[in-house]
């Protein structure tokens, strides 16, 4: 098939070029690279808000989900000179990587063109790529657990959140689990983040030992079971953020809920085809989310109790 001619747009006073916008991305659906870049456009103050200042994996589809996924650590070639970047290292392999780092939409609009389907941020920002400030609560569940599962075991974690005075933003994860994100302060490394996050999760067990696992080795845990997954705060771990498009056949996005949508919500309810009408009707419901800083402190005392009773945290 012949490739469809480019299209310029105009983003944010930025031209973004977009070649082959009718080439087809999601074969199930027929939406093609053009509607991609339209979804994005659409919950453009969205993204952004979840993509600031963050270095950002790319999951590039050049031919559509039909091909091959590529996991892009480095801003890919031909960026124009307005794109910004942020410099991060990978100590085990004593490489650095200029990252995307997106401040306005037209950052993200370029990555389309790039054949982007999915943002994966990092869960700290470029003014301190080394000091997270933002701690994420993985709700993942094992093969043969149900999402009611999922959606009880969230519960459970808005009562420790809210006992802790941390205010969590929750949203689905795109595929068959939840997120919940918690502003924090910078005051501490990702070593300790995730300690932090383990301790967190180890109340969660305790509280809903029927529904929930830690178990760190995957082939010893309950496929029944949520594992809450306090290992996505170690360092150059991401997750889909908020809005972000998932490459999965119908198009699922990782999108922001209400605590009390939750229980009603299902895996499958928000697509690239469904989440602009919502995001017009409701706008950002993490569009707060900086504006409610938690110190971790306390979680860094449970992770300390823990340990002196005899709870290891497990390697990376």
């Amino acid at each position: 098939m012949a490739a469809s001619p480019a299209i310029e747009l105009e983003v944010g006073g930025r031209t973004v070029r977009v070649s082959n916008p009718d080439r087809v991305y999601f074969p199930a659906s027929g939406a093609t690279k053009r509607d991609l870049v339209e979804y994005y456009l659409s919950v453009g103050d969205g993204i952004v808000t979840a993509l600031r200042e963050r270095p950002c994996m790319l999951h590039r589809f050049p031919d559509g989900l039909a091909g091959e996924k590529v996991h892009q650590k480095r801003l890919p070639r031909g960026a124009p000179e307005w794109m910004e970047t942020v410099r991060v290292t990978f100590p085990r392999y004593h490489r650095t990587a200029d990252e995307l780092c997106v401040t306005e939409l037209a950052h993200v609009i370029w990555a389309v063109q790039m054949s982007t389907v999915e943002f994966h941020p990092w869960n700290s920002r470029r003014a301190d790529v080394e000091s997270p400030d933002e701690w994420r609560i993985d709700l993942d569940p094992m093969p043969e657990c149900s999402f009611d599962r999922v959606r009880r075991v969230a519960g459970v974690v808005h009562e420790v959140l809210d006992e802790l005075g941390a205010v969590g933003w929750p949203k689905t994860s795109g595929g068959h689990g939840l997120h919940v994100y918690v502003r924090i302060r910078p005051d501490w490394g990702f070593g300790d983040v995730r300690r932090a996050a383990l301790a967190f999760a180890r109340e969660v067990e305790r509280r809903a030992p029927d529904d929930v696992t830690t178990t760190w080795w995957r082939k010893d845990r309950d496929p029944s079971k949520v594992f809450v997954d306090f290992n996505q705060n170690a360092r150059d771990h991401t997750i889909a953020c908020a809005y972000s498009v998932r490459g999965t056949e119908r198009a699922t996005v990782s999108t922001p809920v209400r605590w009390d949508e939750i229980p009603d919500v299902a895996p499958d309810d928000f697509t690239m085809h469904t989440v602009p009408a919502r995001f017009a009707e409701l706008g950002d419901l993490h569009a707060g989310i900086d504006d409610a800083v938690y110190d971790l402190r306390p979680l860094i005392e449970w992770a300390e109790r823990d340990e002196q009773a005899g709870l290891h945290t497990p390697d990376e």
